[in-house]
């Protein structure tokens, strides 16, 4: 197998306990800046539909102004990684935690399209940071404790999204969009202030001593970047997904099924927690099916799953064909990164998370464009077609594997 899905137990360092001990801090902080992240995400996107009607917006305008968190997530992390390396992931991810948490307060002071369009740049901006940074900061730590512990960093951003989705629909109809979103900086704010001292007492830990992985057998520098732009579109066709269902899957239970705007809300809250529970078992999934198994499988089952929701004319219909996507999208994005880290080591990782976040970024816009030609509900299928190609493509690619795999 490769080294990335092989449980060590010895962690670097000497006899120390003290550098296990620094390392489980440094991994609880991680795991709280993930869950952060993918609660104030989710917390935004539940109020769509209220800020859409705020501002007026077509679901071309809308689209239009949800570019701006593509772009400004783009333009940030062709930036981030050098600022990475200057500064320290650390230290760029508690200031970009920062950022994300003041920034999510901006789309309900906003009155037109054109105005949420721009503070939608300084909101993608905070998200695309603070992603590549805490990621690159996760991947030091995984060679760190020579551990596969990614998954569970995947899993608390899918938890945070769950109970920033599902507190949503609670306040939904009680509380505006301004108080709710206020409300989130300042937990976002007082959250990023316990773990964020952690993070900046600890350097980045320095990886193992090199044992001979794949990273060091020699192999076709062209062919291995090739490979892991492969596994990189996997991984972009899938959190493709997971973007259109968080800024579309409310909207459409809500204008197409007509459901309560709580109801609506939950719908992304159940896609959530079924992502969550399946990365939490993903490891004795891929013990039983192995990688290419669990590709497949997931990405034919999310496509059905999507189709459901996409198609379905009730809304418990839907709402169970969101919770079968969430089930089938859980491990494979985690897994393509494994195996494109595994071709190329921590620079794969990061090429593939890149090719993955752009997914999640670039699917809502388009998603609001296709909507304005043919409905919503047809847009939405392009998910369930993303998910068909992610099964084919990683059946494709079964035996791209390092030396050792096996």
């Amino acid at each position: 197998m490769p080294l990335l899905n092989k449980v060590r137990t010895a962690v670097p360092g000497g006899p120390g306990g003290d550098t296990a001990r620094s390392l489980s801090r440094l991994r609880s902080a991680l795991t709280l800046f993930f869950a952060l992240d993918g609660f104030l995400f989710a917390g935004w996107v539940v109020r769509i539909p209220a800020i859409k009607q705020q501002t007026g917006a077509s679901a071309s305008d809308l689209g239009l102004a949800l570019l701006g968190v593509s772009a400004g997530a783009v333009v940030t992390m062709t930036l981030t990684g050098r600022l990475c390396r200057r500064y320290g992931s650390h230290a760029v991810t508690v200031v970009t935690g920062v950022l994300l948490s003041l920034s999510i307060a901006l789309p309900a002071l906003t009155h037109t399209p054109f105005a949420l369009g721009l503070v939608l740049l300084l909101f993608g901006a905070a998200y695309g940071g603070i992603n590549v940074a805490m990621n690159s900061a996760a991947v030091d730590l995984v060679a760190a404790l020579r551990r596969p512990v990614m998954p569970s960093f995947h899993a608390a951003f899918s938890l945070g999204g769950m109970l920033g989705a599902g507190l949503g629909g609670l306040v939904a109809g009680s509380l505006s969009p301004t108080t709710h979103l206020l409300c989130l900086t300042v937990a976002g704010l007082l959250l990023t202030a316990a773990a964020g001292p952690v993070l900046l007492r600890r350097p980045s830990p320095a990886p193992p001593e090199q044992t001979p992985t794949s990273a060091d057998r020699p192999r076709g520098a062209a062919g291995s970047r090739g490979l892991v732009v492969v596994f990189g579109v996997i991984a972009l066709c899938t959190a493709y997904g997971e973007g259109a269902l968080a800024d579309w899957g409310a909207l459409h239970l809500e204008q197409d099924l007509h459901a309560h705007p709580g109801v609506a809300a939950a719908g992304y809250s159940l896609f959530a927690l079924t992502m969550t529970v399946g990365r939490l078992s993903g490891t004795a999934l891929l013990e039983r099916l192995g990688q290419t198994r669990t590709l497949v499988a997931g990405g034919a089952t999310a496509a059905a799953g999507m189709l459901l929701g996409a198609l379905a004319p009730s809304v418990w219909a839907a709402l169970l064909g969101f919770a079968v996507t969430g089930l089938g999208l859980a491990n494979i994005f985690p897994v393509a990164v494994a195996r494109a880290g595994a071709l190329a080591g921590p620079s794969g990782v990061a090429a593939a998370s890149t090719l993955g976040y752009g997914g999640m970024l670039l699917g809502p816009p388009s998603i609001g464009f296709l909507a304005d030609w043919f409905s919503l509900p047809v847009a939405l299928t392009t998910v369930a077609v993303l998910a068909a190609g992610a099964a084919v493509i990683g059946y494709a690619a079964r035996n791209a594997r390092v030396p050792e795999a096996g």
